[in-house]
């Protein structure tokens, strides 16, 4: 049974696994179900593209869920790998920059929620470093796409470059804060 460490995590997993025909998301239906004192979370709805019934089931970690944007807390997933992490927070980023590039300052307020989840996803790809080591082992990856952005850029998993790359995130967020306050 699939562990999640919160409801964000299962949803992040669920549109990172596409339906046979190929379409990602789904309209999904969520109940929980008590399974001899285990209580399972499970997701089911149609392909809106071919019609088939997909289904997850997810135990959730007994750790308290964090507040989103945040996926999960200390320990890394279980369920989603950290190139896979690293895939979420590319294209969530250079979505957020082109808004960033195309909108005024007084306007970037906009994209802090999508800036603040990239972030969050970029603090996934850490957990998975091992506090000795320089670099997250090439184990780690278990996924298609964990291991084809593994084979794309090894250095991207290296505890140097995932720091930089967090600083930088960070004062971006740090950026639209300053230049775009909440209203209020």
């Amino acid at each position: 049974m699939l562990v999640a460490r919160s409801a964000q995590e299962a949803h992040t997993y669920m549109d990172l696994r596409a339906c046979a025909c190929g379409a990602a998301k789904f309209e999904r239906q969520h109940r929980l179900e008590n399974r001899t004192g285990v209580l399972v979370s499970v997701y089911e709805g149609a392909c809106a593209q071919c019609g088939r019934t997909r289904s997850f089931e997810f135990t959730l970690s007994e750790d308290r869920p964090p507040a989103p944007p945040a996926f999960g807390g200390p320990e890394p997933s279980r369920i989603i790998d950290p190139g896979e992490f690293l895939w979420i927070s590319d294209r969530v980023s250079a979505e957020a920059g082109r808004q960033l590039l195309s909108t005024p300052p007084a306007e970037h307020r906009q994209v802090r929620p999508a800036t603040a989840y990239a972030i969050a996803a970029l603090e996934e790809v850490a957990k998975f470093l091992p506090d000795d080591a320089d670099r997250i082992p090439q184990d780690r990856f278990v996924s298609e796409r964990g291991r084809a952005m593994y084979a794309q850029d090894p250095t991207r998993f290296t505890r140097k470059d995932i720091t930089a790359a967090l600083e930088l995130k960070r004062k971006i967020l740090a950026d639209i804060d300053h230049f775009s306050p909440p209203q209020g």
